[in-house]
């Protein structure tokens, strides 16, 4: 896909997509996120997020809100453990106004205390809400293990101790330090001149002062692999077996996110579906996920199951890690594999949003932007030896940590 990249005198980069249709998307990405919080802020990152929809310099909560909706636009926003991203979905003729807001939200919130105060209890029945959902907090209590003792490991929405304790000048303390605009990107996908985005984006955005201070990310240590067992008033078990993988920057990268596709990715036809769900009908859920993150990497397999069908379930996973293991996809599956991989990031692309985020993300991690094609070359050059390699290194059994959410025994 067509795109161009301009950088403003502070560092803030305007990515432009051009695009025929009359839906515009856009969204602007700041690298930041969980994992660069101080020692005891858990949440932090999170907690801004929600705050610079609370009250800016000129508009209050209910203008900020209003501000797209009342064109009909969707306005969002999410955070990582790596980023802090805000986005929206509007009609051409509303960019310059979409802008504005993000320029208005991510520089210019006031944070006042009363608005803090309640967002705490939101974001407290938030952590309460999740909580209630095992099949989503055992990936934090899993990703607490892999990462012992290192901010990965600490949950995106934070503890109610921690989220109780934060204080204004942490929010401005760590927006100073971690909102750094060479690292930051806005980026725009619509039926737009690259000449009218550069205009309106160096309008909105120029004016930003450039602040750049020293960016210090300290890689994770390896653990050693263990079994985890947590009992609780649910009715089924949930279990992730796992490990530290491959970073974003790494070339194994490409062949284990072929090897997570085809063992227990998108679809009903992984190998992990096939095997567990549809043949045996142990679990209604059971798949294998890879998160490449700037220094490390998560692979992870998951599934919920009865009590009782639990061992069974691990042991068939086992089976089918050892078979392939043993017997490496051969040419013929390699190339089916590459295929459906293929077949399924190219109707990606129809996710326009997605894709500009997508974008985003690769100018910041890698200052640069492959297209379709590339990234088939990528893929389509992945060779047998290397699938087994990374196959040999991954899934291996004694690697794996193993955490498990248990029904309390009657």
């Amino acid at each position: 896909m067509e795109y161009n990249v301009h950088t403003l005198p502070n560092g803030i980069r305007l990515l432009h997509v051009p695009s025929a249709s009359a839906i515009s998307h856009a969204c602007i990405i700041v690298n930041t996120g969980s994992r660069d919080e101080p020692e005891n802020k858990a949440g932090l990152a999170h907690f801004i997020e929600h705050l610079i929809f609370k009250r800016t310099e000129k508009r209050s909560t209910n203008q900020i809100l209003n501000r797209l909706e009342s064109v009909g636009a969707d306005l969002n926003a999410y955070t990582t453990k790596e980023y802090t991203c805000v986005h929206a979905s509007f009609l051409n003729p509303y960019l310059d106004r979409t802008l504005d807001l993000f320029n208005d939200i991510i520089f210019h919130s006031t944070f006042p205390e009363e608005e803090m105060d309640k967002e705490k209890s939101v974001i407290l029945d938030e952590i309460s809400s999740y909580l209630d959902q095992p099949e989503e907090a055992i990936n934090d209590d899993f990703e607490d293990m892999l990462f012992a003792g290192h901010a990965l490991g600490n949950n995106i929405l934070g503890t109610a101790e921690s989220v109780q304790h934060f204080t204004r000048e942490d929010v401005i303390n760590f927006r100073k330090a971690n909102y750094r605009t060479n690292e930051i990107v806005v980026a725009v996908l619509g039926n737009y001149t690259l000449k009218s985005v550069v205009n309106k984006g160096s309008k909105h955005f120029a004016a930003v002062e450039e602040n750049n201070p020293a960016k210090v990310r300290i890689k994770p240590g390896i653990i050693a692999p263990s079994n985890t067992t947590i009992y609780k008033p649910i009715m089924q078990a949930h279990c992730i077996l796992g490990r530290q993988a491959y970073s974003t920057h790494q070339s194994e990268k490409v062949p284990l996110m072929l090897l997570n596709n085809y063992f227990g990715g998108n679809g009903m036809s992984s190998v992990l579906n096939l095997q567990i769900r549809e043949k045996y009908g142990i679990a209604y859920t059971i798949e294998s996920n890879f998160s490449p993150l700037s220094d490390t990497g998560i692979f992870s397999i998951y599934f919920g199951t009865d009590k009782e069908k639990q061992a069974k379930a691990l042991s068939l996973i086992f089976k089918e890690i050892k078979k392939l293991r043993d017997h490496p996809l051969n040419e013929l599956q390699l190339q089916k594999a590459k295929n459906k991989f293929i077949g399924q990031i190219a109707l990606g692309e129809e996710n326009r949003i997605g894709l500009i985020i997508s974008m985003a993300k690769s100018l910041i991690d890698h200052n640069k932007i492959d297209s379709l094609e590339t990234v088939f070359e990528k893929i389509n050059a992945v060779t047998t030896l290397q699938m087994a390699e990374v196959t040999d290194e991954i899934l291996n059994i004694e690697q794996l940590n193993i955490f498990t959410f248990c029904p309390i025994e009657e």
